[in-house]
C-alpha cells in the first residue's frame, strides 16, 4: 500500500508529508483548495506526464516522493528483479520536474527511464476519476479480472503451461527445418568436409601433444649432434688410424719405450700414458653409447611434422583453431546426420507440435466455456451494486469474442471486454465512451466492490466518485468504498459528508496565504475538527447545531 507522499513545491504546495495507513482515507475541502493538486502530484510519482507549470512559481524543480509498502509476493518486486533493481522491504518512486518542464525519475534512488516508472505505477495504484479513468477502463486487465473472480487461475496457468508447451513445439520444429533447408544447400561441401576431417581424425589435444614431442625431438637431435662431434674429436681422423688422441698417445708410450737402458725414469710416465688411455678409450665408449641413446628416430620426427602441418593445415582451411577441430567435425556431422534423417525427425517434431497445439486448444476452450459462467455471474453480482448507487438502469455486459488463431496467447483463445450500457435498448459500449465521468466512478465502484478479492493493485484512488448525488445514494458509495478498503487501501477525494464520514483517515485540503503567496495546506483532522468538517459539508458557511448532531449521526 501507500504509505506516505512527500510533495515539494508542486503549483501551491510548499512542503507536504502524508503519512498513510491502511483502509478508508477521505480527503475533503472547498472548491479550488487543492485536492487535484494531490492527485496530480501522486501522478507524477506514477510515472504521469510531467508539464513546467506543475513547478511553484519562483522555484528550480519541483519533486514528489511516493513509499510503498509491499508484500513479498507483489508483481512489482518481479520487475524490480528484471530491471536489476535490489528489492527493498519499501518501494520509493520518486520524480523530479525542472521549471523547463524536463523531468527525471527515480526507483529507490537510482536512476530510471518513466516508462518503468509508469509500468509500477500500474501495478500499485488505480485511479478511477470524473475525468482519467486507468486500470478497469483498459481491456487488457479483463480476462485476469474475470478469472480472478470465478476462481480460474489453475484453469489460466494450465493454458499458460499448454501455450509454452505448444510454442516450445513449433520452435523445435521450426529449427529442425531450418537446419535441413541450410544443410540441404551445402550438402555437397558438407559431404566432403566430413570426409576429410574424419580421414584426419582430429583428437582433442592433440595439437599440443605433437608440437611438445617435436619439441623434445628437435632438442634431441641438436644433443647427439654434440656427442657426435665430441666422439669425433677422440676418434681417428683418417682410415690409418692416424692423428687421432688415442694414436698420439700410443706413439707417445713406444717413443718413451725406446729410450735406452736404463730408464727407470720413464716408468712413471709410461704408467700415466697408460692410465690415460683406458680413460680415452672409457670415455669413448661412454660416448658412443650416449649417442646410440640419444639419436632421435628420423622417421618419427618426419610423421609427428607431417600430422602437426596436416591439423593447422585444416584449421586454416575452416577458419578455426585446432583445438576447436573435433567439435566442428561433430558438428558437420550432427549437420549431415540431420540432412540424412531429418524428414524423419521433422515428421516427428511436426506431430509433437500438433499436438501440443491440440492440448493448448483443449485446455483454451474449458477455459472458455468457464469464462463464460463467470461472466453471468459477474454481471449478476454486479447489478446487484448498481441499483443503490442510482445506476438502476445501467448494466454491464461481458464480452468473450474468440481471437483469431494469430492473436492466442497464454491467456486463452478469448477477448474479454467489459461493456456497459446506461439505458434501456442502449447497445454496451467501452466504459469510458458510454458512461459519464460520475457514472462511470461509480460503475467502477461497483465493479471494484465484487472484485476486490483477485485485485493485484493494493491501492485505489477515488476523485469525487459521489459527484452529482447525495442523500442514500452517497449513502451507498460510502458504503461500497468502504467494503472495498477492507481488503485494499482506499483514497478517495470527496465532497460527500456521507462518504467522508466513512473514512478511517479523513485529511482537510484548504488553500490560505502565506508571505503574500497563496499555499495548499492539507492537515489530519481528529475527532473534533472531523466533526467540524463534516457539519461544514452539511451545512454550508454557517456551521449550526443541526450540522453538529448530523454530523454525529453520520459518524455513529
Amino acid at each position: 500500500m501507500l504509505s506516505s507522499l512527500a510533495i515539494r513545491d508542486v503549483v501551491l504546495i510548499d512542503r507536504l508529508d502524508l503519512a498513510l495507513g491502511a483502509g478508508l482515507t477521505v480527503l475533503t475541502g472547498e472548491t479550488g483548495a487543492g485536492k487535484s493538486i494531490l492527485l496530480d502530484s501522486l501522478g507524477l510519482a506514477l510515472g504521469q506526464r510531467a508539464e513546467a507549470g506543475m513547478v511553484r512559481g519562483g522555484q528550480a524543480q519541483a519533486s514528489v516522493a511516493a513509499c510503498f509498502h509491499l508484500a513479498a509476493d507483489h508483481p512489482a518486486n518481479a520487475v524490480l528483479a528484471e530491471q536489476g533493481i535490489e528489492v527493498e522491504e519499501d518501494l520509493v518512486l520518486r520524480r523530479v520536474v525542472q521549471a523547463d518542464g524536463r523531468s527525471r525519475a527515480f526507483v529507490n534512488d537510482q536512476p530510471v527511464g518513466v516508462a518503468l516508472l509508469r509500468r509500477l505505477g500500474a501495478l500499485l495504484v488505480e485511479v478511477q476519476g470524473q475525468h482519467d479513468q486507468v486500470g478497469l477502463a483498459d481491456p487488457a486487465t479483463h480476462a485476469a479480472l474475470l478469472d480472478a473472480f470465478g476462481a480460474l487461475e489453475a484453469d489460466r496457468m494450465g493454458v499458460a503451461e499448454a501455450y509454452r508447451a505448444w510454442k516450445q513445439a513449433e520452435r523445435a520444429l521450426r529449427e529442425a527445418q531450418e537446419a535441413i533447408a541450410q544443410a540441404q544447400r551445402d550438402e555437397e561441401w558438407l559431404r566432403h568436409a566430413v570426409e576429410e576431417l574424419s580421414v584426419l581424425a582430429p583428437v582433442e589435444g592433440e595439437e599440443d601433444a605433437l608440437a611438445n614431442e617435436r619439441q623434445a625431438m628437435q632438442q634431441g637431435e641438436r644433443r647427439a649432434e654434440a656427442v657426435a662431434a665430441a666422439l669425433s674429436e677422440l676418434q681417428p681422423r683418417d682410415r690409418r688410424g692416424s692423428a687421432g688422441p688415442a694414436a698420439a698417445l700410443r706413439n707417445a708410450a713406444r717413443a718413451l719405450e725406446r729410450l735406452p737402458a736404463p730408464n727407470e725414469e720413464a716408468s712413471p710416465i709410461l704408467a700415466a700414458l697408460g692410465q690415460a688411455q683406458d680413460s680415452l678409450a672409457e670415455a669413448e665408449a661412454m660416448l658412443e653409447r650416449l649417442g646410440a641413446d640419444l639419436g632421435p628416430d628420423p622417421r618419427r620426427l618426419e610423421q609427428v611434422e607431417e600430422r602437426l602441418f596436416a591439423l593447422r593445415a585444416a584449421a586454416r582451411k575452416h577458419m578455426v583453431a585446432v583445438v576447436e577441430l573435433p567439435a566442428l567435425l561433430a558438428d558437420l556431422a550432427s549437420r549431415l546426420s540431420a540432412l540424412d534423417a531429418g524428414a524423419e525427425r521433422a515428421a516427428a517434431l511436426e506431430q509433437a507440435a500438433t499436438a501440443a497445439r491440440t492440448a493448448y486448444v483443449r485446455r483454451a476452450e474449458a477455459l472458455s466455456a468457464a469464462r463464460g459462467g463467470a461472466a453471468r455471474a459477474l454481471e449478476k453480482a454486479v447489478a446487484q451494486e448498481l441499483a443503490p448507487l442510482k445506476l438502476e438502469r445501467a448494466r454491464l455486459h461481458i464480452e468473450i469474442a474468440p481471437r483469431e488463431e494469430r492473436a492466442w496467447a497464454a491467456d486463452g483463445q478469448d477477448r474479454v471486454t467489459f461493456l456497459v450500457s446506461t439505458n434501456p435498448g442502449q447497445k454496451p459500449g467501452q466504459l469510458d465512451k458510454i458512461a459519464s465521468g460520475g457514472e462511470l466512478s461509480r460503475l467502477m465502484l461497483a465493479l471494484k466492490v465484487v472484485l476486490a478479492r483477485g485485485s493485484p493493485v493494493p491501492t485505489l484512488v477515488f476523485d469525487e466518485v459521489d459527484s452529482g448525488i447525495g442523500g442514500a445514494t452517497a449513502a451507498a458509495v460510502g458504503e461500497r468504498l468502504a467494503r472495498v478498503a477492507e481488503r485494499l487501501q482506499v483514497l478517495v477525494v470527496t465532497h460527500s459528508p456521507q462518504v467522508a464520514a466513512r473514512g478511517t483517515q479523513h485529511w482537510r485540503v484548504s488553500k490560505g496565504v502565506r508571505a503574500e503567496r497563496a499555499e495548499t495546506r492539507v492537515e489530519p483532522l481528529d475527532p473534533a475538527a472531523r466533526r467540524e468538517e463534516l457539519a461544514r459539508m452539511l451545512a454550508g458557511e454557517t456551521i449550526t447545531e443541526a450540522a453538529r448532531a448530523a454530523a454525529d449521526s453520520l459518524l455513529r
